[in-house]
């Protein structure tokens, strides 16, 4: 099975076809979104869209790390990371589309 990459161009090529938007249009409906998604994350909320996902940001602490080659200790900096917690209907869409 060969995998594609889908890309934002794909999205917005697929927006143009379905819905009918110029392709400016479509290029700037992703972007918005995105910028939207984006925005909220950094302001600490946790986005959901409806039957397909949650990006949930938390909050890493500062930490002492351990390089496991070498044994040397490092800091490791305090960071934000994005969980992604996928709907039941998503699950439900990829368990039915791999039989």
């Amino acid at each position: 099975m060969t995998q594609k990459t889908i890309t934002r161009a794909d999205i917005a090529e697929a927006i143009y076809h379905e819905l009918g938007f110029s392709h400016a249009e479509s290029f700037k409906l992703i972007e918005q979104i995105l910028q939207n998604i984006i925005y909220a994350m950094q302001q600490g909320e946790t986005v959901k869209i409806s039957k397909f996902a949650s990006f949930i940001p938390h909050a890493k602490k500062e930490r002492v790390g351990r390089n496991p080659k070498t044994g040397d200790k490092h800091t490791i900096t305090p960071r934000t990371v994005v969980s992604f917690k996928a709907s039941n209907t998503l699950k439900s869409a990829l368990k039915n589309a791999s039989k």
